[in-house]
């Protein structure tokens, strides 16, 4: 429904209130470029067109980011292009498993990715640790796409 609103006033169809005022002033805003265009954080883009992708992100291997906070997440270090994690097969765990950890030269996941949720210990990854991608994400080499002022606790510092 948004996007057919967005859609409806860029052709000049919709105008309510403010929106209207802002639009018969020229805004950018709702108009940038002056012919139907949205602008997002991917910056200014036609409704129609299609833009091209952007470059891949550099995925530094050289270190690990430090944590901003107590239990986040550990980052991943390296690419995971192509890497499949479905009902099927986990990439992941191809290198990270107790099983494989030692030989690969990888980290071994957490122990608390054995544990379900009535807290008994498994043989296996627990299913809802099983998604890696839910909550590990790769660390790029990118500028942020809106400002952040976080900071990290005291403890971690």
């Amino acid at each position: 429904m948004k996007k057919f609103i967005i859609a409806l006033m860029s052709a000049g169809l919709l105008f309510t209130g403010a929106v209207q005022a802002e639009a018969e002033q020229g805004s950018e805003l709702h108009n940038p470029g002056g012919i139907g265009g949205v602008e997002s954080l991917r910056g200014a883009s036609e409704l129609e067109a299609t833009r091209p992708a952007d470059d891949f992100k550099r995925f530094p291997r050289d270190h690990a980011l430090d944590s901003d906070y107590v239990y986040q997440p550990p980052l991943v270090p390296h690419t995971i292009r192509n890497y499949e994690v479905s009902l099927n097969a986990n990439k992941c765990l191809s290198c990270h498993s107790w099983k494989n950890a030692k030989e690969m030269g990888a980290t071994k996941i957490s122990v608390t990715h054995y544990v379900n949720r009535e807290d008994a210990v498994l043989s296996d990854v627990s299913p809802r640790r099983y998604f890696c991608l839910q909550c590990h994400v790769p660390q790029a080499d990118a500028k942020p796409l809106v400002e952040n002022e976080f900071e990290r606790v005291d403890s971690l510092r």
